[in-house]
C-alpha cells in the first residue's frame, strides 16, 4: 500500500471523528503487517480524559483483532473545515512504541501531497520500554 492511499484512508477516518469540544477531527490508519489496515478516529468525552486519539483507536482495533505488527501509520486531520497536520499526541507516540520499532514510519498528512514522515524513534526519543 502506498503512503497516498493510506493517507486517503486516514482523511476518510477523521470525517468519522465525534469532537464536538475541539473541533479538530482526526484520523489514522494503521497498515498491519498482515496487509490489512485498520483505521480510527478520535473520540472526544466532556470529562478530556476518557478522550481516546485516533491513532490509539486504531492500534486497539488492530490488536483485539489479533494483530500486533504493523509496516506504518497515517494520521490526517481536519479543523474548521481545512485540512491540517496533526502528530501522535505523547500517549500514542507510547502506544505505538509497545508495538512498533524505532524505525516505524509515521505519516503525517496535510493532504495526500502534502505530507511528512518521521520515524517513531524521531518522536519519541528514549521511550520507556520493559
Amino acid at each position: 500500500m502506498t503512503d497516498k492511499e493510506l493517507i486517503a484512508l486516514a482523511f476518510e477516518a477523521c470525517e468519522k471523528a465525534y469532537a464536538p469540544y475541539s473541533g479538530c477531527k482526526v484520523g489514522a490508519a494503521l497498515l498491519g503487517k498482515s496487509g490489512k489496515v485498520y483505521t480510527g478516529c478520535n473520540i472526544e468525552n466532556s470529562s478530556f480524559g476518557a478522550t481516546n486519539c485516533a491513532e490509539r483507536t486504531a492500534v486497539f482495533k488492530a490488536v483485539s483483532e489479533g494483530e500486533k505488527e504493523f509496516v506504518k501509520i497515517a494520521t490526517a486531520g481536519i479543523k474548521e473545515g481545512e485540512s491540517a497536520v496533526f502528530y501522535p499526541c505523547g500517549i500514542c507516540r507510547q502506544v505505538l512504541a509497545e508495538f512498533c520499532t524505532e524505525d516505524f514510519p509515521v505519516i503525517s498528512a496535510k493532504s495526500e501531497d502534502e505530507y511528512e514522515t518521521n520515524t517513531l524513534g524521531d518522536l519519541l526519543k528514549n521511550s520507556f520500554r520493559l
